[in-house]
């Protein structure tokens, strides 16, 4: 049984991830709508800066974590390329849904995590992890705006796009947790992931140029060009909200359960939100603060359910 302690340093550094990624979405609008930067594109050298970011700061702090074992590799190869696709199918889900939607599609992750954390680490549900998890993606419905009824007029590639991207955060989470219990080291474990899901985007990207666009391989690649203040905020989002969250939340995954972890994971629409209010001036309607108010009872909930029961 966890103690006390454990848990509440497992909270705090979900929290925190939680936090940084909340700014990863702010970022993307804007080179989005700035620079109409390709999804595939940015994904690529969103997850390269985050490579590079390991490398550089393993090299200076930390060169043992560089070991993998070699029993470790094949599973990395199978994280990597799960991120990889969560990155991709995300993108295509807002570009067919809408952020609204895709934001909840996405964000029904932690009742998936919880039935395939059932069933392949035997995690106990109770009733108030149950209610905590209704809660939560009540609130992300209302801070989405995705309780509108023309919100949902969604075609069947985004309904699949959509779900897959909470399936692969859900597998994502668990496979968090296999690395954690084999003993892999959180940074270790987040360099060669990211490291493979760049290479997976390589060709992700390659196949988008041959079969969908049309357009001569890797075309789009130096899509920003001359434009530094364009580099400059992929780099950052590369090596603050991308590196620090996933870092963190990885880290989290060895004193929470994959479904708790995820369900504190919900909080980040919310502070996206937030942040949008006070970064661009978009203003809070009661709606969305009511919907955040729901996502933050759901962990307190659900903390609170986990003392109880210690």
């Amino acid at each position: 049984m966890q103690t006390s302690s454990r848990l509440s340093r497992g909270y705090i550094l979900a929290f925190i991830a939680t936090v940084l990624w909340s700014f990863t979405g702010l970022i993307i609008s804007y080179l989005g709508k700035t620079y109409s930067l390709p999804s595939l594109v940015l994904a690529f050298w969103r997850d390269l800066f985050v490579s590079a970011g390991m490398v550089i700061g393993l090299f200076a702090f930390g060169r043992e974590r560089f070991y993998l074992d070699r029993r470790h590799c094949g599973f990395m190869v199978l994280y990597g390329f799960t991120l990889a696709v969560f990155n991709s199918i995300w993108t295509f889900s807002v570009q067919y849904n809408g952020a609204a939607v895709a934001t909840v599609l996405a964000f029904s992750s932690p009742a998936i995590t919880a039935i395939l954390s059932r069933l392949f680490y035997g995690e106990q549900f109770s009733r108030i992890k149950v209610f905590s998890i209704l809660l939560s993606l009540t609130g992300i419905v209302f801070v989405s705006g995705a309780y509108d009824p023309t919100a949902w007029n969604l075609n069947p590639l985004g309904i699949i796009f959509g779900m897959i991207s909470g399936l692969a955060f859900s597998i994502y989470n668990l496979e968090g947790k296999h690395a954690s219990d084999a003993h892999i080291d959180s940074w270790t474990a987040l360099l060669y992931s990211f490291a493979c899901a760049t290479i997976f985007l390589v060709f992700f990207n390659l196949g988008n140029d041959l079969f969908i666009t049309g357009k001569p391989p890797f075309t789009d690649m130096l899509w920003l060009k001359n434009a530094f203040l364009g580099w400059g905020l992929l780099f950052f989002l590369g090596v603050a909200p991308t590196l620090g969250g996933f870092g963190l939340y990885t880290l989290s995954l060895r004193y929470l359960s994959p479904t708790t972890s995820n369900l504190i994971a919900t909080l980040e629409p919310a502070f996206t939100a937030i942040w949008a209010y006070f970064l661009l001036g978009e203003v809070l309607t009661g709606t969305q603060l009511f919907g955040g108010m729901l996502v933050f009872a759901g962990v307190i909930l659900l903390r609170f359910g986990e003392n109880k029961k210690k």
